[in-house]
């Protein structure tokens, strides 16, 4: 399966924006719209497509987070049309690969909400180790998260 990543920019931000998941997953992840206006407004958020046989398949925001003074992998998600087809879990390897390629080989965070069982999986069985769990508040919504880490 031949699986890439390029850049989000002003030729296909409209793609992004119409992935979409399924409505039991839409607790789990922000939108894919709100995620691009982070990166557009934020510093250190770099926003990348995942591309299947040339067609944008799912998304990955990736950056340097300040509150864990190392990079995190803080967005991923791929196409409800496109889940259960191993995709994802190609994805992941892709982008641990692309990361040691441009950042060399230090630790990479990510992290998934405790009861997101089916993403916590695929990053244990990338190589991500469960840290900790830890809550915090977005827009007066409390979410309660694992972070989980891998030494590339």
């Amino acid at each position: 399966m031949n699986i890439e990543f390029g850049e989000i920019d002003r030729n296909n931000y409209n793609e992004c924006i119409e992935l979409k998941i399924s409505e039991d997953q839409k607790m789990f992840v922000a939108s894919n719209m709100y995620s691009l206006v982070q990166a557009a407004y934020e510093p250190n958020l770099y926003p990348l497509g995942i591309y299947k046989d040339d067609n944008m398949v799912g998304f990955i925001l990736y950056d340097f987070d300040d509150d864990i003074n190392g990079w995190s992998m803080s967005r991923f998600m791929i196409d409800k049309k496109y889940q259960n087809q191993g995709i994802g879990k190609i994805a992941v390897q892709k982008f641990l690969d692309f990361f040691v390629d441009k950042y060399g080989h230090i630790e990479l965070y990510t992290s998934a909400e405790v009861d997101n069982i089916i993403a916590i999986n695929l990053y244990e069985k990338s190589g991500f180790e469960k840290r900790e769990a830890f809550e915090y508040e977005a827009s007066g919504v409390k979410y309660r998260e694992i972070r989980m880490v891998i030494q590339l």
